[in-house]
């Protein structure tokens, strides 16, 4: 009777362990064919799905930004539900500078202007942190070890007690912040 029983707890504990073992290598593939961004040196966060976006947006959107002790400033398309995002950048005379899209997991980038070393992920990224919901953006930045604080007109993103990304964002105009890049934009439009 002894060796039955011990049979069966030895079976069920092989089984949960196998499961286990499965379910996290299915994850692994999962997660390695999924894009992702580095927001840190050791974060890579992995975009979320597009049915995660808090409203749709199909809107002009006027992009201010300063890198490196530069401004630039154009315009963009921006349409982005469920389904996916696609985005046009255009200059002042509003000729095309470059196409991005967002769908069923694959991000896109073309563009003559910009140059190839530019990972349309980060644009992507950073989208999402402006406009997904909070719940499952809080869950992506603490799985890949951030932790997220929001209200409802802006968020802020830690790598430990640091604040690395702010978000403020108001019915017309919103404005990113990454001090761990040096990097800031200034998006406007009509957000209500």
């Amino acid at each position: 009777m002894n060796s039955k029983k011990s049979a069966i707890t030895f079976f069920l504990l092989f089984s949960s362990i196998l499961g286990c073992f499965c379910s996290c290598s299915s994850n692994a593939a999962v997660r390695k064919n999924q894009p992702y961004a580095n927001l840190t040196g050791s974060s890579k966060y992995f975009l979320l799905p597009a049915q995660d976006i808090e409203s749709p947006l199909d809107m002009a959107q006027r992009i201010s930004a300063s890198w490196q002790g530069k401004n630039y400033s154009f315009n963009a398309w921006v349409q982005a539900d469920e389904t996916g995002m696609e985005m046009t950048l255009l200059n002042e005379l509003g000729a095309n500078m470059g196409d991005l899209s967002y769908r069923n997991g694959l991000v896109s980038f073309s563009s003559l202007v910009f140059p190839q070393s530019l990972k349309p992920e980060y644009i992507v990224a950073d989208f999402q942190l402006c406009f997904y919901s909070v719940p499952p953006l809080r869950q992506a930045l603490e799985d890949c070890g951030l932790s997220f604080e929001s209200t409802e007109n802006s968020r802020r993103i830690f790598q430990k007690e640091t604040v690395i990304i702010e978000i403020e964002k108001s019915k017309d105009a919103v404005r990113l912040i990454n001090h761990l890049q040096g990097y800031a934009y200034t998006l406007e439009g009509n957000f209500e």
